[in-house]
């Protein structure tokens, strides 16, 4: 990686395939860029799962341009709850009906979103 000022870095790009992808183009695979080899690969997979993670955790947030911290807080802390309630209906559900928990969900978030906002209006 070029850095400037002819100052060079070396580094590695790690393609790796999502699990249980259902794209069959580029999207299947994510790119990471390291300076310690592939042997790391495990470590950023984990990372890889907390920022999966947040990101589905935005789909249950509330859309705002205040920089109150409160009401922003407020907004974070209910996608939380209402994440964690969408992944425990989700594990009832799988155990319910194959009696076992896969990670990708049977019951989904735009599922989930969807009957939320019938139900309520909130979304």
């Amino acid at each position: 990686m070029y850095l400037g000022k002819n100052e060079w870095h070396k580094t590695t790009l790690i393609y790796r395939r999502k699990e249980d992808s259902e794209n069959d183009d580029h999207r299947q695979y994510s790119v990471v860029m390291t300076n310690c080899g592939s042997g790391h690969l495990t470590e950023y997979g984990y990372r890889w799962e907390i920022e999966s993670g947040y990101r589905s955790i935005k789909r249950f947030m509330a859309a705002t341009t205040s920089d109150n911290f409160g009401l922003r807080f407020f907004y974070f802390a209910s996608a939380c709850l209402l994440y964690s309630i969408w992944r425990a209906v989700d594990l009832l559900v799988q155990v319910e009906l194959t009696g076992e928990y896969e990670h990708s969900p049977i019951v989904t978030a735009d599922n989930t979103l969807t009957l939320l906002k019938k139900e309520t209006g909130i979304g």
